[in-house]
């Protein structure tokens, strides 16, 4: 997945934490790592939303200003399929933990 420069920091921080796509099909899958700069994106989940489900508040969540602001870079091409993509980041050199032994870990 590519991400705007000026969401990227955000992403690093950990406060951005999602991602709309508008696609002809998903480009990404769930578990899967995406190389961002030095680190990964680890995707989450991937949900089919419709285009009235992004809103304003949707848009900040990912790093925009508005919904107009959003759809005009997560629009890619002919698609018209919208994604909500969440994911965490992996600074560079850390390991992920599966989220069923994080959940397991802390139940012991």
């Amino acid at each position: 997945m590519v991400f705007s420069k000026h969401v990227r920091e955000g992403i690093r921080r950990g406060r951005i934490r999602c991602s709309v796509r508008i696609w002809t099909r998903p480009h990404v899958k769930v578990g899967g790592r995406y190389v961002m700069d030095d680190g990964h994106i680890v995707v989450d989940s991937i949900e089919s939303i419709a285009f009235d489900d992004i809103t304003d508040e949707l848009a900040r969540e990912s790093g925009f200003d508005d919904v107009d602001h959003l759809v005009r870079i997560a629009k890619h091409g002919r698609g018209d399929n919208v994604y909500l993509i969440r994911f965490h980041y992996l600074r560079p050199g850390a390991w992920d933990t599966p989220r069923w032994k994080q959940r397991h870990a802390t139940s012991s």
